[in-house]
């Protein structure tokens, strides 16, 4: 019998978000004013209008629900599935039909406006409520304020500008004054900068949670300077500061929406804002995971242990790192099951293993060196795709002893490790089928070609690619039985701190004309923890570009690549390729993979073009929806749409 088994991990108050009903979307204040009243009648209930206001957090953990998850081809899926972050790779992406539409709903999107308009309502009415303490209406208030602002960042980057919701419009107002219009991106970022900030300064909100098991997942201090950091990178990036391909998109009184000449200060105030996230992480006890923080008497490698440690960054429940966990959106067991592959031989699919990273996310990775592979003086970068069998074994806790794979899959960093399952390539989690196995070397090894256990199993059930994403599956999940598959779900990771320091790192380097010891010094945090030496060491030594790393240009191409693999696979990329204006460059591509359908190993490891992928200058943005407009002329469609 198939099995999946989910942990559960969310406390008894976040559990209202989940029973919380949805709202339409609508601006306006509804006309039931009684209900409202009832709402904010004594604690209860208005905690429970607290716990709605969460409940319209987006569901990042999820590919229909979450643009950034597929939208970038970081992962591909075979010809029988659908997904709708994938349609929107694919090109699908449509005004008349908007794909994980957060403007006003539907396609696997929340109407993020329907969020603003209840975080307005709880402001105006939580001062009603007589059973509350002070300080716990002024926390509250602190916390939907910052989820008001957090919805306005959201629907900006998504679409562009926006209108700003900043109080409800009542019913009785006359339609002119209900039809919003577009504001300037920078009006925008500065509303929702202006709303974080004021959440910060009012000092309401915890640094630690006094309830940390019934709280789990609400809006801290580290949370919101954290996030107050990401909102100023991404106002000071190049998609929103000076951007000239913009100058013709004008409101109906001729005003541009983006700001046509780069304002450097805004690197400045992203950098402090970086730091000040830093600093009140590290004085609430956050810190970048490490293998100190392993738990397990099983004998292990060094490199054994960095992977567990980075793979637990990510998947361990509320660990160190994790600043802000969505704790409305987990990674079910069920999620994990469409990962991983089978590790031994099954008489029917017990796991799915259709979410499949690209050979592109792969090649991504650095060697061993901690240099790219097209850099690396010592890797023999042209025959990367030839296979060879790993005899005399070298890290058989990477490949299995005497297994043949592609030269690609040797010598690179602990990272590649970590993220991605590959053809004879090994899977050790801390719970499983294999759990009595004490050694890393002895770990089971997926055997991806055809008619293989990691293989096809049914046209539903395979890697499209030859990879798998081991990074997104918890060590503490894994097959129970030869039928059974146990997984441990966990709240998707929002922000972490190597996430927060490469930001930080970003920032920096981009207020110097030449990048110092204080830029390297948080790539190299990052870098550490992954068992890679600093950038100086790595690129003056192994690197044919040994001076890359002491220009501005060039230190930004490695803070890019560093975020590329540090945070691969956990929808970042959808974003930052977009605030960097890389994805017109990046994103017309082939997406590639290995001949999976192929059981000799020479036919399997041939590579093979699985789609191409197409990027206009359209796409840095997604459509306001038809009707919308319709419904609403003075709206203004985003250019290309």
């Amino acid at each position: 019998m198939k099995r999946v088994k989910n942990y559960p991990i969310l406390s008894t108050w976040l559990a209202l978000l989940l029973s919380a009903s949805s709202c339409s979307y609508l601006d306006v204040v509804p006309d039931n004013v009684a209900t409202i009243d009832h709402a904010f009648s004594d604690r209860y209930t208005s905690e429970r209008f607290l716990a709605s206001c969460y409940w319209h957090l987006p569901r990042s953990g999820d590919p229909n629900t979450n643009p950034a998850y597929m939208g970038a081809g970081e992962f591909m899926h075979n010809r029988e599935r659908i997904t709708t972050s994938m349609q929107i790779a694919r090109g699908a992406q449509s005004a008349a039909d908007q794909l994980i539409n957060m403007w006003g709903g539907g396609n696997g999107g929340n109407s993020l406006w329907a969020g603003i308009r209840d975080c307005n309502i709880f402001l105006e009415n939580i001062d009603k409520v007589n059973d509350l303490t002070l300080n716990e209406k002024n926390r509250w208030k602190a916390e939907i304020k910052f989820l008001k602002a957090y919805y306005h960042f959201y629907l900006l980057r998504y679409y562009g500008p926006i209108h700003i919701m900043d109080t409800n419009t009542d019913v009785a107002s006359a339609t002119d004054n209900i039809r919003m219009v577009r504001k300037p991106v920078d009006e925008c970022f500065a509303y929702a900068v202006g709303l974080m900030d004021e959440v910060i300064d009012s000092g309401h909100l915890q640094s630690i949670s006094d309830k940390p098991r019934q709280e789990l997942g609400r809006i801290t201090e580290p949370v919101a300077k954290a996030i107050r950091a990401r909102l100023l990178v991404t106002w000071a990036s190049p998609l929103f500061n000076g951007n000239t391909e913009y100058a013709h998109f004008k409101d109906a009184e001729g005003n541009v929406f983006f700001n046509q000449t780069p304002d450097p200060e805004r690197w400045i105030r992203a950098a402090e804002a970086c730091k000040d996230a830093i600093d009140a992480c590290l004085a609430a006890g956050h810190a970048l995971y490490s293998v100190n923080d392993l738990v397990t008497a099983n004998e292990l490698s060094d490199d054994s242990k960095v992977q567990l440690a980075f793979r637990s960054a990510l998947s361990q429940r509320w660990n160190p790192e994790i600043i802000w966990g969505n704790s409305s959106s987990t990674v079910s067991g069920g999620s994990q099951a469409n990962m991983i592959p089978h590790l031994q031989p099954a008489t029917h699919s017990v796991t799915a293993a259709w979410i499949s990273p690209t050979m592109n996310v792969a090649e991504l990775f650095y060697t061993e060196n901690g240099v790219p592979t097209e850099e690396d003086l010592a890797y023999d970068y042209a025959n990367r795709y030839l296979t060879h069998i790993n005899s005399p074994a070298v890290k058989p806790y990477n490949v299995r002893d005497g297994g043949l794979t592609a030269n690609m899959h040797y010598q690179r960093e602990n990272r590649f490790y970590a993220s991605l399952g590959f053809d004879r390539g090994k899977w050790y989690n801390l719970v499983g089928e294999r759990s009595w196995v004490a050694r890393d070397v002895d770990a089971p090894a997926i055997a991806a070609r055809f008619n293989e256990y990691s293989s096809v199993f049914n046209p539903f059930d395979y890697s499209a690619t030859g990879y798998f994403a081991k990074k997104l599956v918890s060590v503490n999940s894994g097959f129970v039985s030869q039928h059974d598959f146990s997984g441990e779900a966990y709240p998707y990771p929002e922000m972490r701190m190597a996430d927060l320091y490469l930001l930080y790192a970003e920032a920096l380097n981009e207020t110097m004309a030449t990048p110092n010891a204080s830029v390297y010094q948080w790539v190299d945090a990052v870098r550490a923890r992954a068992g890679l030496k600093g950038v100086d060491e790595s690129w003056s030594t192994h690197s044919n570009k040994p001076t890359k790393h002491m220009t501005q240009n060039g230190m930004r191409e490695i803070i890019q690549r560093e975020r590329c693999i540090e945070l691969a696979m956990e929808g970042a990329y959808y974003w930052d390729s977009r605030r960097w204006k890389t994805a017109i460059r990046e994103q017309n591509r082939q997406l590639r993979g290995w001949n999976v359908t192929r059981q000799d190993a020479a036919e399997y490891y041939e590579v093979k073009i699985l789609f191409s992928q197409k990027f206009s200058h359209r796409d840095y943005f997604a459509p306001i929806p038809e009707y919308e407009i319709i419904r609403n002329p003075a709206l203004i469609q985003n250019p290309g749409w």
